[in-house]
């Protein structure tokens, strides 16, 4: 079994990856801001909810490099080593792109694409060392599908799975596998719409008021996507991080997507894989496609 570390774990998919890793038999390490103040009783629950089972909460906030730094030396103080990192901390605007200031966005990047870097330069010097480990991003469907009133988090979403592309070139030089799990989109299970922040120029909001009807019913208008009878449950993107952290090196995908939308990203994700495949071996970098396996 592996040594995990999630971020993002107070609430939603994160929750949701931590128990069921822990529950797999996999050590874990669950991060959040401040699990002993604002985040406490949420902190207890995870405890409670993996009584028996190797689970540890701990304070880490992607927005400092040093929080991230001293998450990953508790962890290696605590386990010995680090086998995986789960990317899940994020966080959702939902409103009329105009409307977003600047520093509305800019906010938004240093959460969901920064965050992810920071934790990286936290943790690849380990796993470089041990030439080994798995970073996997849960990023999302929204980067090919493209929904509206999402365009502050779409763009960051989109940065973030080029990130975690580039990144995995070079770190599969050193044996380190990435993979991105892509899921769709979830009305119910998650914090991520209740809690979404809005724009912060409330003039130009109110000059798209003719919009509003649209934005009042994305939620009923994303359920609709839905089949009759699907249970259209966050946990089974925890489930796909369980599955795919148990693979064997050299077996894990490159991409995974859990969208009970059937918006038919497959389709997309295996023509870019190809196109990607071709380019990038034309070049003569080819050797960066596969990990490097000792």
């Amino acid at each position: 079994m592996s040594t995990v570390l999630i971020t993002g774990a107070a609430t939603g998919i994160g929750r949701l990856t931590a128990l069921a890793l822990a529950r797999a038999g996999h050590t874990v390490h669950a991060t959040m801001r401040d699990p002993d103040g604002r985040n406490a009783a949420r902190a207890e629950d995870l405890r409670a909810q993996t009584a028996g089972h190797d689970l540890h909460v701990l304070e880490l906030d992607v927005q400092s490099q040093e929080s991230a730094d001293a998450a990953v030396r508790t962890v290696l103080d605590r386990s010995g080593a680090l086998d995986a990192v789960v990317h899940n901390a994020a966080h959702l605007l939902v409103g009329y792109t105009e409307a977003f200031t600047p520093e509305d966005i800019a906010h938004l990047f240093d959460v969901n694409v920064l965050g992810a870097q920071r934790v990286n330069r936290a943790v690849l010097p380990h796993m470089r060392a041990r030439r080994t480990g798995t970073l996997l991003y849960i990023g999302s469907t929204t980067t090919v599908v493209v929904p509206p009133f999402l365009g502050p988090y779409v763009a960051s979403k989109s940065a973030f799975d080029a990130l975690a592309q580039v990144t995995a070139y070079e770190a599969h030089h050193f044996g380190i596998e990435t993979v991105i799990v892509m899921p769709g989109p979830f009305t119910q299970g998650t914090e991520h719409f209740p809690n979404a922040g809005r724009a912060g120029d409330d003039a130009v909001t109110g000059q798209y008021a003719g919009l509003d009807g649209l934005v009042a019913r994305n939620e009923a208008a994303t359920e609709g996507l839905f089949d009759p009878g699907d249970d259209a449950d966050p946990a089974a993107v925890a489930e796909e991080v369980a599955r795919v952290l148990a693979l064997p090196a050299g077996r894990k995908p490159a991409r995974s997507v859990v969208d009970f939308s059937r918006a038919g990203v497959e389709h997309v994700n295996d023509v870019m894989r190809e196109a990607q495949r071709e380019f990038v071996t034309r070049l003569g970098f080819g050797d960066l496609l596969t990990v490097h396996q000792e």
